[in-house]
């Protein structure tokens, strides 16, 4: 990476109550780190009138009341907080298995993801199942992650026209990223496969099996499996 990877953040205005602070301008660990420490330490200090902190890959979002502060005064105490940002102990990151059943009526884009990258299905399977994939951050609908790490043999365009449902569970590509729908949503990216298991559950008392920072691995099951582990069985 160049010297510039930690340069001087850039601040994007984005109306009259919100502005992005950028960290840099690639899609690196590093970065994204520095990402996360940032929203910990901002979300510990709690600058009256900041609403909303929303992370991404390299920038952080921040939406605030106009009338009890300024972008300008949340800037300063970024500032602030950034030379305490070696104090910051983020959490462990984990890696979280995802059980999922490839192909058939679970995965109906695996041939086309497969012919389009010059593979069989069955490799196809083996190079996604190889990760692990960080995950970069969270978002677009509860619990879905985008993913860092997808091997370039996989690389494949969105669909041309999404599909106006895609089930909960999920498993897709689309151009260099692999990811999973938590919820029906419409969507197009290109279906692999899905997983048995509930990605997000307001029910549970932590609706996320994952953070980011986490990694994710794909594991490979049967439609057998896939039955049983639906239906709650040997979880």
């Amino acid at each position: 990476m160049t010297e510039s990877l930690f340069a001087r953040p850039r601040i994007r205005i984005s109306g009259d109550r919100a502005f992005l602070v950028e960290y840099g301008d690639a899609i690196d660990e590093r970065i994204n780190e520095k990402v996360r420490a940032m929203t910990e330490l901002l979300r510990k200090a709690s600058p009256e009138g900041v609403d909303l902190i929303l992370p991404a890959y390299r920038s952080i979002g921040i939406m605030y009341d106009p009338l009890k502060t300024s972008h300008h005064k949340i800037c300063a105490i970024l500032n602030d907080l950034e030379a305490h940002m070696g104090e910051m102990v983020i959490p462990e990151p984990r890696t979280v298995d995802i059980p999922v059943c490839y192909g058939g009526q679970y995965g109906p884009d695996i041939e086309f993801v497969a012919a389009h990258n010059h593979l069989s299905v069955d490799e196809v399977i083996r190079i996604h199942t190889a990760g692990p994939y960080r995950i970069y951050t969270i978002g677009f609908a509860p619990g879905f992650f985008y993913l860092g790490g997808l091997d370039p043999q996989l690389h494949t365009p969105r669909m041309e026209t999404p599909r106006t449902m895609v089930p909960a569970g999920s498993v897709g590509i689309a151009e260099t990223q692999t990811g999973a729908y938590p919820l029906d949503s419409p969507g197009g990216w290109r279906v692999i496969g899905r997983t048995p298991i509930k990605l997000f559950d307001a029910g549970r008392k932590d609706p996320f099996l994952y953070q980011a920072g986490d990694s994710i691995r794909f594991k490979a099951i049967s439609p057998e499996e896939y039955e049983r582990m639906a239906k709650g069985e040997n979880i």
